[in-house]
Formats: C-alpha cells, structure tokens, sequence
C-alpha cells in the first residue's frame, strides 16, 4: 500500500509541476495584449489549465500527506536526508499549499473578503504558491535531484523573465496614459 501511495504522490507531482507552471505563464500572458498570439493562446487555455493543475495539486497534498505520514511512523523507509529536512520541505509543501488555495477563493469567491480581490492580488497569491512548490520540488522531489540546474533553473528564470517583461509594458501603458 505505501509503495503505490509514494508512486501515486510522485506521478501526481510530475505532472502538477508543469501544470502550475504552465498555468503561472499563461496568467501572466492573460491580460497583457502586447503578447500578441501568446496573449490570445493564455486567454483561450488559463482558467481550465489552472482548474486541472490545482485539482492534480489537491491530489498530490492528499497523497503527500499520506506520504509522509508513512514516513513519521516508520512503515517506510526513511529518506535519504534527514528527518528535519524532510519535515521542513513538508512544511514549504503546506505553504504552497495554503498560498494556492487562497488564490482559487479569491477567484471563485471575491466576496468573501473585505474587499473584492482583482485579478492582481490573485495573480500575486499564485505566484507566491508556485515559488514556494519550486522551493519544495527542489527540496525533497526525490525524482528532481538531477534536474534541479538543467532544468528547474532556467524554466524559473524564464517564468521571472516574462513577468518583469509584463511588468514593464504595464508601467509603459501607464506613464503613457498618466502625461506629466
């Protein structure tokens, strides 16, 4: 039972990595018409990407939960590291968590918090979630040891790239619109 849980977790997270990322890059290119057909492309494929990718990533809270549960109690092998360290990537795994799921109720209820939330503070929350699953990825994503520099790196790194790009064509349409 434990090895088709520790099976099921990682093939869940193998396939939310790429989700949430794809989702993070589509919902930068969502409200950025500059992008020209990228633009077009994340507006067509953003909301049910994001959908499916945070579905995979309940999946993959519930299976790693179950996981490490296996793990504290010693019906499995310990990992590789130590337990402190498995403990704490745990932890940064239940803060991207937290921060994910805080972004789809700003989405699907705005009215529940004081102030309806735009599309900006939702954005910001999803961005936090996604740094912190990289984090926890890189941490103990026993299957990503040999990608981490290769491939983990430079997918960020374009990821941070786009959204400074986004960024500066908000503050260029902005001092554009705003003459001094």
């Amino acid at each position: 039972m434990s090895q088709l849980v520790w099976l099921l977790d990682r093939g869940a997270a193998l396939v939310m990595y790429p989700l949430l990322y794809l989702a993070v890059l589509t919902g930068v290119l969502y409200n950025t018409e500059s992008f020209g057909v990228l633009h077009e492309a994340a507006q067509r494929i953003h909301i049910e990407l994001s959908v499916f990718a945070m579905i995979v990533t309940f999946l993959h809270a519930g299976l790693g939960v179950l996981d490490a549960w296996f793990v504290i109690t010693g019906q499995v092998p310990a990992p590789a590291y130590s337990m402190p360290y498995f403990l704490g990537g745990v932890v940064v795994g239940a803060g991207a968590l937290l921060m994910l799921a805080v972004a789809v109720l700003g989405f699907t209820d705005a009215k529940r918090f004081q102030q309806p939330w735009g599309p900006r503070v939702v954005h910001s929350f999803a961005y936090a979630g996604f740094a912190f699953g990289t984090i926890h990825a890189a941490a103990i994503g026993t299957d990503l040891t040999g990608l981490v520099r290769p491939l983990l790196g430079p997918s960020v790194a374009f990821l941070v790239y786009v959204l400074l790009l986004r960024l500066l064509m908000l503050h260029k349409r902005q001092s554009k619109a705003t003459p001094n």
